[in-house]
């Protein structure tokens, strides 16, 4: 039975017996078990770009913030999930911070730990990489308010802002309040911001924030209408690649030198096809049973 919904015109019989890994590999290409967040401290009085790209100093305050998200690691020689930081010669910087996270890694840009370049006041060596992620985290140290497009980038779509505050003195101790901002064409994403948006033990929901941020900022137009160019050609890669390889599965001689599609690799093939290699054994046997 044919959902109602299938509007195609025209049917290829699929007979390679590795469609249904090519199918499966089509379909999990938009699921990345890796994710670059960007990470911005915020000081006092800082409202412009320039302030808060320029911080270089961490605080006491900020280092354990950065510890909740992940460990500190060396870049010379890392083999994990780099997200674009260079781990051969130093470019990016000495040293990140880094997290796997129910199998899934994580790097994080720290704007403190990218290259300072003195005399340029934009800091591109900074921005190049936290205006390329799509999610940024903002620490905030004081009480000046965070503005969303203080941060120019046609990339960047969510910003998770992250502040200290002290409790009340019935629970004491110190805690986190969380706030979210995105674009307008983000759909809402989870897990909910409790009421009040106070944490003491947040790790957990604050990377799974982070991640489902980014996913859901996927569904904004700007990279909805790039994903769905990148899936109708990645799509009719995989029509023209099964339906060449179920010719060369039937014997047709002159398919049989098969160019694999791009991020679609299957095995090679006979040169006589499954089919015209079946028909031979038949016929092989037929006269071993004839004598």
């Amino acid at each position: 039975m044919l959902c109602d919904r299938v509007t195609a015109s025209k049917f290829d019989v699929v007979c390679y017996l590795k469609a249904p890994e090519l199918i499966t590999t089509f379909d999990e290409h938009r699921v990345s078990p890796n994710f670059k967040f960007g990470v911005l401290c915020q000081k006092d009085r800082q409202l412009t770009e320039e302030d808060i790209l320029g911080n270089n100093e961490e605080s006491e305050e900020f280092k354990e913030f950065l510890s909740i998200l992940g460990e500190t690691v060396q870049l010379q020689g890392f083999t994990g999930f780099r997200g674009g930081l260079d781990v051969c010669h130093g470019q990016t910087g000495s040293e990140a911070v880094y997290t796997s996270f129910h199998g899934r890694e994580i790097m994080f840009h720290v704007a403190t730990k990218l290259p300072y370049t003195e005399g340029d006041p934009q800091q591109l060596q900074r921005k190049r990489h936290i205006g390329n992620d799509i999610v940024a985290l903002v620490c905030q140290e004081g009480q000046t308010p965070f503005l969303s497009d203080v941060i120019k980038s046609h990339f960047l779509h969510c910003f998770i802002v992250v502040r200290r505050i002290q409790r009340q003195e019935e629970t004491g101790g110190a805690g986190y309040q969380v706030s979210v901002t995105a674009r307008e064409d983000v759909p809402p994403f989870g897990p909910v911001l409790p009421d009040p948006p106070v944490f003491t033990d947040f790790r957990e929901f604050l990377l799974a924030k982070l991640i489902n941020a980014e996913i859901s900022c996927y569904k904004a137009e700007q990279f909805s209408r790039l994903e769905l160019r990148t899936r109708s050609s990645l799509l009719e890669n995989l029509q023209a690649e099964l339906f060449t390889r179920s010719q060369c599965m039937m014997g047709d001689q002159s398919l049989i030198a098969v160019p694999t599609s791009e991020g679609l690799r299957g095995p090679s093939e006979g040169s006589g096809g499954f089919i015209e290699n079946f028909k031979v054994n038949v016929c092989i046997s037929l006269k071993y049973l004839h004598v």
